[in-house]
């Protein structure tokens, strides 16, 4: 065991070393952010193994990879990274007018659609120097368990490969921090004057060809499950990766397709298609902000989430038209 004389001997560096090489995956990478060379990294690398009895990161043709132990120490180093960097940003608070970080969001493109356009005005008004990064974040693909479903933002929140996540659960271990920003339903999309507008009900769906937004291509989604409980089917005879994609195809085809009813509503009309009820209950759900409660400590991200949860109150909070 470390006893606190030989505490003096580490080196902080090297634990902002390890959440770097752990957010990249790649030596080289790693390098150019740390501003130093490829072998001062791999330097610092050996130290740390020494340090830690273990070899941490295994050489891969792309780079590198996280040992198991790495995997475990990922999480309680950015505890205490993110501890420190509170302690010295309280020397100067966090001033959104003043300052110029970026934010990386994770989210489903049918979530960031919606939240980001009420969003971005206020970012603008209040932080004109921060930048926003979204990156498409998806629930593993036949996965029936949400909890496993969702475990790879989990992973990415804890390594901070992106700073919050919106997603439609909130079940989450209690280490994290869940808001919920908007409500949630579906309704079937479709091209304006397409037949099932005038004849919405179960049998004529289950007559229909379907699109599905699916990013892995499984053509079986929430609604088949849904359907198989009566005992019935549906032909899907398109996926696609994601839902703006799958607005342009259903305004030039008679695909129809269940959509976020706050989606369709503001961005349908653009591609001529519209939404209407669905014939049976396709369930209400919450997009919840989703944040590790140690990374509330950073001012900065507590603002994000704070005017994250605001815009949703109010431009989201009626029902969408």
């Amino acid at each position: 065991m470390m006893n606190q004389t030989d505490l003096f001997r580490v080196d902080l560096n090297l634990l902002v070393l390890f959440e770097v090489v752990m957010e990249e995956r790649h030596v080289g990478r790693s390098a150019e952010r740390l501003s130093l060379s490829p072998s001062a990294v791999s330097h610092g690398l050996g130290r740390l193994r020494s340090l830690l009895g273990d070899p941490l990161f295994l050489k891969t043709p792309r780079g590198v990879v996280p040992t198991d132990r790495a995997t475990e120490l990922a999480a309680p180093v950015a505890e205490i990274l993110a501890r420190v960097r509170s302690v010295i940003a309280s020397a100067e608070p966090f001033d959104p007018s003043r300052s110029m970080r970026r934010f990386v969001i994770g989210a489903p493109d049918g979530a960031s659609s919606v939240f980001l356009p009420p969003l971005l005005p206020q970012v603008r008004l209040e932080a004109p120097g921060i930048d926003i990064s979204i990156r498409q974040l998806l629930p593993r693909p036949g996965e029936p368990s949400p909890t496993l479903a969702w475990r790879d933002a989990i992973a990415e929140l804890e390594s901070r490969m992106m700073d919050l996540a919106v997603v439609p659960f909130g079940d989450f271990p209690v280490r994290f921090a869940v808001d919920t920003i908007y409500e949630e339903d579906f309704v079937i999309a479709m091209h304006a004057g397409h037949s099932f507008a005038k004849d919405p009900s179960l049998e004529n769906y289950c007559a229909m060809q379907h699109l599905v937004v699916s990013s892995a291509g499984d053509p079986k989604g929430f609604v088949d499950k849904v359907l198989a409980e009566r005992a019935l089917s549906r032909r899907v005879a398109l996926t696609v990766p994601n839902f703006m994609f799958g607005l342009a195809v259903l305004a030039e085809t008679d695909l129809i397709s269940a959509y976020p009813r706050r989606f369709v509503a503001m961005h349908a009309s653009r591609f001529g298609v519209v939404g209407v009820d669905a014939p049976f209950l396709l369930g209400h759900f919450k997009m919840n902000s989703i944040v590790p409660k140690v990374a509330m400590m950073d001012a900065g991200l507590a603002w994000l989430v704070g005017l994250l949860k605001r815009t949703g109150q109010s431009a989201l909070a009626a029902p969408p038209g």
